[in-house]
Formats: structure tokens, C-alpha cells, sequence
């Protein structure tokens, strides 16, 4: 298993990420998210499941498998990297982390659970929610999502019932990616990452 590393090597954690459902850990919103939150003095390492890995050496390129089938590669990842560990990942990363997250919490293998973009439901289908783990999650987490994700929405995320445990930071006007409309609110993606990178910093002090 490879990883990619950002940020300085002495820091109280490392913020171990893994990428989306379709898009590797090197894609540009992960190498955006990695470089900020460095750039806000935190140590970050990305990975990639095994189904991706293998389409860079030339493997078919298949759907990712269903969420549940990775918590092992998830574990696994953990493994390598040296605690303390803050969890998550972008968007299914960050779901297949928030599944194992407990477990590793309660034997003090992680502090914590970052997911940037979680996919709360499928876009267009608000019915078909992936939410029913994180009612009783008891792991220090935190999600932050654009207001405009299509994975759940500014308007739909606060009626789910999700655990105490667990504070929703949003950005304003952000996609999947956290990437506000510049037009809209007069930042780019960097810019918005930037604060999203500093929010985790205050969350993780």
C-alpha cells in the first residue's frame, strides 16, 4: 500500500484520507483538501483502495465495490501509518472510515473522524439514505459539507437523526467537492478549502 504525504512531520496527529468512489487519491480536489490542510500545519496521508490502485497499472476500470467490502482495506491502511490517527476521507472514503471508526476508537487507535463531502444519499434518490451507522456513532467526528452537495444538502442534512458526536460544518455554496460558485460568493475552490483546512485545525485542537 502506497501513500502520499503532506504537511509537516511533527504534529500531535495524522489525518489519514481516502479518496471518492470514482476519483484517486492524487485527483485534484484531494491533492486540494491534502495541500490546505497541510498548509494549516497538520500532517495528512492519502491512500488508495486496491480496486483503484489496480487501474493504474492497467487494470479494468470496474465500479468501486459496495462500501461495506473496503472497511478491511480501510483497517488495513490504519495499520501502516503510525498513530495517533484522525480518520476519513473524501466522500465514500469518508463513509467506509466512518464505518470502522468505532471499533478503533474504543481500543484508542484514533482520536477522530474527518469526512470532507459525506454521500448521504445517492444524488437524486434523498429516499435511498446511508445514514442508519451514524445515529449511534460515538467517534468525535467531523463532516463538512457544501450547502449545494447533492449528497445531502444544507436543507436535508439537519432533519437526519445523526449522533451528538458528530458537528456538520458547512460551506457555503459548495458542490461534493466543497467547491463554492465564485460568482456567487466571490471565492474559489482554494480559498474555500483554505477555511475548510483551518476549521479542521481548530476542530482537531
Amino acid at each position: 500500500m502506497e501513500f502520499l504525504w503532506n504537511g509537516p512531520e511533527d504534529t500531535p496527529a495524522t489525518i489519514l484520507l481516502a479518496h471518492g468512489a470514482g476519483a484517486a487519491m492524487d485527483a485534484p480536489a484531494m491533492t486540494l483538501a491534502a495541500e490546505a490542510l497541510a498548509a494549516a500545519g497538520l500532517r495528512v496521508a492519502r491512500f488508495e483502495f486496491g480496486y483503484m490502485a489496480a487501474r493504474r497499472s492497467g487494470g479494468a476500470k470496474r465500479p468501486p465495490p459496495r462500501a461495506e467490502a473496503l472497511n478491511e482495506e480501510y483497517l488495513a491502511a490504519v495499520e501502516a501509518v503510525a498513530a495517533p490517527l484522525v480518520i476519513g476521507g473524501k466522500s465514500m472514503g469518508g463513509r467506509v472510515a466512518s464505518m470502522v471508526a468505532d471499533r478503533l476508537w474504543a481500543d484508542g487507535r484514533i482520536a477522530g473522524l474527518l469526512c470532507l463531502g459525506y454521500p448521504f444519499h445517492p444524488p437524486g434518490k434523498p429516499e435511498k439514505l446511508r445514514t442508519e451507522h451514524l445515529e449511534g456513532l460515538r467517534t468525535p467526528t467531523l463532516i463538512c459539507q457544501g450547502t449545494r452537495d447533492p449528497f445531502g444538502t444544507a436543507e436535508e442534512v439537519p432533519g437526519y437523526p445523526l449522533s451528538d458526536a458528530i458537528r456538520v460544518d458547512w460551506v457555503a455554496d459548495g458542490d461534493h467537492d466543497l467547491k463554492p460558485r465564485k460568482r456567487q460568493t466571490g471565492k474559489g475552490h482554494a480559498e474555500a478549502m483554505a477555511e475548510v483546512a483551518q476549521a479542521v485545525a481548530a476542530w482537531l485542537a
